[in-house]
């Protein structure tokens, strides 16, 4: 898959559970901090955003666990995203980088939502370049 942007992260203790690996819930954070970053360097913000009455949602996450990720492992989280019909679909990669190996693979659905009805946001689209 080719990417568009990426960020690193460091395993933290406390995202570990008792089995010593990362927390299946820990991966969703990883991969909406990623996606925040993401948008930001668009120049977009989700608070003013929100201010003219646009809030993006997400509808759907799909994650599929390969590889446990432990604490003090460094990795990146990657992604690209494409436009389908009124959504906005994030295909998100976590790769370990000790070893370059996959260890979570998501796809993440959001939708924009234009004064409490869903809708077409050219602001979101013209900054993520996708029609």
């Amino acid at each position: 898959m080719e990417y568009i942007f990426e960020e690193e992260f460091t395993v933290r203790d406390y995202e570990c559970d008792l089995q010593g690996i990362v927390n299946n819930a820990n991966y969703q954070h990883y991969m909406e901090h990623t996606r925040h970053q993401y948008i930001k360097t668009l120049g977009l913000s989700f608070a003013k955003l929100h201010e003219e009455g646009i809030d993006l949602v997400v509808v759907r996450v799909d994650l599929r666990f390969k590889n446990s990720l432990k604490s003090g492992d460094k990795f990146v989280c990657k992604l690209n995203v494409k436009k389908e019909s009124l959504k906005y679909v994030f295909y998100q990669d976590i790769y370990r980088l000790s070893d370059g190996k996959l260890c979570n693979r998501g796809i993440i659905e959001s939708v924009a939502v234009i004064n409490g009805k869903l809708g077409v946001c050219e602001v979101v689209d013209n900054a993520l370049k996708v029609v």
